[in-house]
This record gives C-alpha cells, sequence and structure tokens, in this order.
C-alpha cells in the first residue's frame, strides 16, 4: 500500500468514527450536523475542490462534479446522513480502484527499476563511477554483485549469476563466465564481472526496455477509446437529466424536495467511475500478468488485437528453429564415428567457420596442435589438412560436393536434405560425412497446436531456404502454408497478400528475429519479436517482444488476449446492468441515495474484484507453458538446413 492509500485510509477512518458520532447524536441533539459536516470534510474534503479546480481547468462534466453536486443537494434538503455515507462509501470505492490499478500496473512498473543509475568505468587503470550514458562502446566497466548491469557488453574477466527476472520473466539466474555476452538490466548476484561494453546506454536492451513501457499508456485499445469518448457525452447528458428531474416535475407536481431527492440519488447511481475503470484496468491487468511471463507488449490495442487473431505468420531461422548450427549425424564409410569426427576437428582447428565451430564443438576435446600439420584453405570449396593418427600423417580433403567432385572422390553417402553435409576424404578415399544442422524449437508443436485449439485458422512459414527444405520443416511441424526462396521485400509482399485474404474483423501477427524480418513486423497488423536474441531492429520494428525467447509465448498472448476480453465484456455489461436497473429505480422514486451508493460502491467493488482476476492469472498461464514444456520434452528434434532464413 502506498503512502496516499495509508493516508487515504486514516481518513476514512476518521469520517467513520464520526459518522457513527453523528449517527447517534441525530435523535439526542440539534448538534448533530456538526459531527456530519466534520464526517464529509474528512471522507471528501477534496471532491468538492477537484470538481472546482476542473472548472477552472474547463473540464466540467465528471464524476468528482456529480459527486459534488449530488452530496451538496442531500444537505440542502436535509438528508445529511445520506449525504455523508454518499462521500465516504464513494472514497472506499476509488480506495479500492486506486489498490488495484496499482497493483496492476506493478508488474509493468518494476521494469522502470532495470534502469541503472551509474556504472563503474576503468580509465587508465582507476575505476570511476559515471553516467551510464558517458560510457562509450569498448570501453571497460566492472560490475560487483548487488548492482545492476548498465550496458550491453562482453565479460572480459570473472563469472557470475544474473537476475533476469525483469527481463525475461525466468526466475532462475543465469550462470555467465568469460567470453559470453551479457545484457543490461539484469542483476550481478555472486562474483565481481569486468565487461567490455558493445553498445551505448540509449542502443542498449534496458533503453530499448524502458521506452516500450513508456510509450505502453499512449497506444490504447479501442475499448478505451470508446470509454473515453462515452464518458464524455454520457456524464453532461446524465447532469442535464438529472437537472430536469429536479425542476421540472414539480412544477406540475409539487414537491421540491421529492424531485431534488431524486436527482441526487441519479447522479448518485449514475456516476461513471465503475464504466471508466472497468476497461483501463482489465487492460492494465492483461498488461501486468503478460510482463511476469516475459512478454513486452507496447499497448494495450495489441493485446487486444492478438484476441482476434486469424493468421499466424513466422520466419523459419531463429524463430521456428534454434539458429544454432549443431552436429546432426556422423556416418563413417569405415572405421568409428568418434574416429571420423575427430579428424574433422583436427582439420577444422584453425577455422572459425559456424561449421567448423559446430564440429569441434560436437568433438569436445581439447585438441592437440602437435596433430596438426600444414593447412590450405580452398575457397568456396573446403580445406585441405594434414592430421596425423598414430603417428601417421594423413593427407585430407574436407568439404562439399564440389571438393570431392575436384579430387576425384566417389561419394557414397546421399547428400542431406534438411542440412549441410561435410564430407571427408583421404586422397580419394571416401571416409564418411558429418550433418550440421538447425533444429526445430523443442515448444514449437504445443505452440501450434495451441494457437489451433484457440481458433487461429492459417499458420505459415517464411523462409529464405529453398522450397523443397522448407516443406519438408513445415510437414514435420505442422504448417501447412509454405513459401520459400524469399528475401526480406518478397516476405512484405507475401505478407500483404495474407493481409488482403484474412477475413474481415480479423487480424495478422508475425513472429521473427532477425534484421531482415523488421519491414515485415512493421507491416503486419501485429509484429512479434523474439526479444533477446532478436536484433535491435527487431524488437524497435515490432509491437510486442518475447524476452524470454519462447516461441511457446505467442499461444499464451492468445489466450491471454481472449481471458483479458472476457473480463472486459463481464464488467461492462455488469456495470451498465446496475446502471439502467438502480436509475429506473431512482427515477420512480422506489431507490433511496443509501440504495444509490451502495449500487454505486458495490458495482465498482465487484468490478474491481473481476478485473484483479487477471493479476491472478499467472499461476494459470504458468501451468500452460509447464504443459508445452512436458510437450516439447517428448517432442522430436527436428533438424533443419542452417541457410539464412
Amino acid at each position: 500500500m502506498t503512502k496516499k492509500q495509508k493516508k487515504m485510509v486514516a481518513r476514512l477512518a476518521g469520517s467513520a468514527v464520526f459518522f457513527i458520532i453523528a449517527m447517534m447524536l441525530e435523535k439526542k441533539t440539534s448538534w448533530a450536523w456538526i459531527p456530519f459536516v466534520l464526517s464529509y470534510l474528512a471522507a471528501g474534503y477534496d471532491i468538492p475542490l477537484r470538481a472546482c479546480r476542473n472548472l477552472k481547468n474547463g473540464q466540467v462534466f465528471d464524476e468528482n462534479f456529480l459527486m459534488t453536486i449530488a452530496t451538496l443537494g442531500a444537505f440542502a434538503i436535509g438528508s445529511l446522513e445520506e449525504a455523508v455515507a454518499v462521500m465516504l462509501f464513494y472514497q472506499i470505492g476509488e480506495l479500492f480502484n486506486d489498490y488495484a490499478v496499482n497493483k496492476s500496473r506493478k508488474s509493468i512498473t518494476d521494469l522502470m527499476d532495470i534502469n541503472p543509475e551509474y556504472a563503474n568505468l576503468l580509465r587508465d587503470g582507476e575505476e570511476e563511477q559515471v553516467d551510464p550514458y558517458e560510457v562509450e562502446i569498448g570501453d571497460t566497466i566492472i560490475i560487483r554483485p548487488g548492482e545492476k548491469v548498465p550496458l550491453d557488453g562482453i565479460v572480459l574477466e570473472g563469472s557470475s549469476t544474473l537476475d533476469t527476472k525483469a527481463l525475461t520473466g525466468e526466475s532462475m539466474p543465469s550462470e555467465v563466465e568469460t567470453g559470453q555476452n551479457i545484457v543490461s538490466g539484469s542483476i550481478n548476484l555472486t562474483g565481481v564481472l569486468k565487461v567490455q561494453t558493445t553498445k551505448l546506454f540509449d542502443d542498449s536492451t534496458v533503453a530499448k526496455i524502458l521506452e516500450l513501457v513508456e510509450n505502453a499508456s499512449s497506444r490504447k485499445a479501442k475499448a478505451e477509446a470508446f470509454i473515453t469518448r462515452f464518458a464524455r457525452v454520457y456524464t453532461p447528458v446524465v447532469v442535464a437529466f438529472a437537472a430536469i428531474l429536479a425542476v421540472l416535475p414539480p412544477l406540475f407536481l409539487g414537491g421540491w424536495s421529492t424531485w431534488i431527492y431524486r436527482a441526487c440519488s441519479f447522479l448518485v447511481v449514475s456516476c461513471p467511475c465503475a464504466l471508466v475503470i472497468s476497461v483501463p484496468l482489465s487492460f492494465f491487468g492483461g498488461l501486468g500478468a503478460a510482463s511476469r511471463q516475459g512478454i513486452l507488449i507496447k499497448g494495450s490495442n495489441y493485446l487486444e488485437a492478438m484476441g482476434s487473431l486469424d493468421t499466424a505468420v513466422f520466419d523459419k531461422t531463429g524463430t521456428l528453429t534454434t539458429g544454432k548450427f549443431e552436429v546432426t549425424d556422423v556416418s563413417p564409410v569405415r572405421g568409428r564415428k568418434e574416429e571420423l569426427l575427430e579428424l574433422a576437428a583436427l582439420g577444422e582447428y584453425n577455422s572459425n567457420h559456424p561449421i567448423a565451430q559446430s564440429v569441434k564443438q560436437a568433438y569436445g576435446k581439447e585438441a592437440d596442435t602437435n596433430r596438426i600439420g600444414q593447412v590450405e584453405e580452398i575457397s568456396g570449396h573446403g580445406i585441405h589438412a594434414q592430421v596425423q593418427v598414430d603417428g601417421v600423417w594423413r593427407d585430407l580433403y574436407i568439404g562439399n560436393q564440389k571438393l570431392m567432385d575436384q579430387q576425384g572422390v566417389v561419394v557414397s553417402t546421399p547428400a542431406a536434405v534438411l542440412g549441410t553435409t561435410l564430407y571427408l576424404a583421404e586422397g580419394t578415399t571416401y571416409l564418411g560425412s558429418i550433418v550440421i544442422s538447425d533444429s526445430v524449437r523443442p515448444d514449437v508443436p504445443a505452440m501450434l497446436a495451441g494457437l489451433k485449439k484457440q481458433g487461429v485458422s492459417k499458420l505459415v512459414m517464411l523462409t529464405g531456404d529453398k522450397e523443397e527444405v522448407g516443406k519438408s520443416v513445415a510437414e514435420s511441424i505442422g504448417i501447412t502454408h509454405v513459401f520459400g526462396n524469399l528475401l526480406p521485400g518478397d516476405k512484405v509482399a507475401k505478407v500483404e497478400q495474407l493481409l488482403e485474404e484474412k477475413p474481415e474483423g480479423t487480424n495478422l501477427a508475425f513472429v521473427g528475429d532477425g534484421i531482415n524480418d523488421a519491414p515485415v513486423l512493421a507491416r503486419a497488423d501485429i509484429g512479434i519479436a523474439m526479444g533477446v536474441r532478436g536484433t535491435d531492429s527487431a524488437i524497435e520494428a515490432a509491437d510486442i517482444a518475447v524476452m524470454d525467447d519462447r516461441i511457446s509465448s505467442v499461444a499464451t498472448l492468445v489466450r491471454l488476449s481472449r481471458m483479458t476480453h472476457s473480463v472486459l465484456v463481464q464488467n461492462i455489461a455488469f456495470a451498465l446492468g446496475i446502471k439502467i436497473i438502480f436509475t429506473i429505480l431512482a427515477i420512480s422514486g422506489f431507490a433511496t441515495m443509501w440504495m444509490a451508493v451502495f449500487a454505486d460502491t458495490g458495482t465498482c467493488l465487484i468490478v474491481v474484484a473481476n478485473g484483479m482476476r487477471l493479476m491472478r492469472v499467472k499461476p494459470k498461464l504458468d501451468r500452460m507453458a509447464a504443459e508445452v514444456d512436458r510437450a516439447a520434452g517428448t517432442a522430436p528434434q527436428t533438424h533443419v538446413q542452417t541457410a539464412a532464413a
């Protein structure tokens, strides 16, 4: 509870005490009006002041104006206890509203705490505490345990564990050591790290996240915009009708106090608080629940749009696949797999090519450099290397089919359809092949099944790979619409075609991660970037960033959007229904001001309680994620070609 909320609780407690005293003295003394007035002032002295201030600024018709007119009218006709009760319970409702909004905002505003206040910069061997904005690319900074990582960089010295919960939603700390990249916004927990910065603060991960959070409030959902416009019309109409109700009937029927009382009751029950709070509170809850799952949404309009998703379009490499090279098959013609892998690792030892790195990683041992002789790189084909085995130097050729053909080697192993094949030969003798592939993310099948279950009718994959490669991958994971051989411009054109084909009133989302995906992310109805691994341009162009890099979050987003919409509809329907019923009762004289205030405040409290259900949605989403993980654990690993998509 905030300091402001605690102060309000104290005011309401004091008001309640004065109110009880006044009720006890009402029949016994003529001075009972004094504790009534004190109770009124303790509870709501700021409401008439706000109404006057808003009148001065040209904002005439708001809830403060309604409550002021209604309560002062009740005082005028002698209904002191009802006037005080109206203000007291109204403020109680506002307190709960404020508490609910703050609570729903908390998971979003908590992200602001990731903003680093300083960086420990090394200059000429001396450590200096500076503003993160002063640090240049290539500078060296020191990060101690308990400090925030101020800028993105590479660890030069040290090892530690980082708390990345604010970035990814992942509660388990991540291990980092020398040579690894770290991102700003995480918290260093254990060891001292010496880091070389790779980005300026303005371009850092934390800066981009903060920008997302700050801009989110400016992008309102259609429902929010409608309610805002509705309130601007609704409130003056209510005030005008109350004035007519207070003046016109008594001119013909008499009974001024009766009709003024009814008009005041009408104003109280017509207060749009519950209606106005229901929409933003629902979206705040949804955005907060998303951020706790490591999903940052740039505005409630995008959360709303995910609920009517019909077409989901995916990039392949790095999005549906891991984007990492790894050895997936070793096929020796003679000898053991380990021996063939050793020959390849020794021959590729001095190469920094991703394929060579994958081979060395799969070998997993420290190479004996004394066993490596002369190495010749054959551009576009592979390498010619001398490798010692059991004291004997062997003349190896390691590379693609072109290299084998050039050397007159007859290859007996067919090329992998889904992967890059590395062939090995000794002289003209074929030794075998190694396949290096990218693999489908383990949670992809479960994610696609989740989208289909939620009514997403069209699943599409766009890739720069060959058409047959794309189709093979798509078939293995359950995607029926595939388009290959696409350049970035082709992807935009294809998405524009899909936008024209989708049903009216539905939306298309594109999910990508690379710099070549930025134009498509910007063109789609909803652009979703795979966060931490995604390029800066992709994250900037996207409307939603999945910071924990789990593709399953796409299905979670659709589910969360529909849950938010359901709560929203319930709140609006309930608030309007109660308003209509008690408005009729107030006009006809069957509803007292007591009933009006309980109807208004009660509606607010029920709407708040219903909206806060979204704040308890995290366990449900966590269970969904766990189901995805279980499904992923049993999902077959599909290996795909490593060409850029």
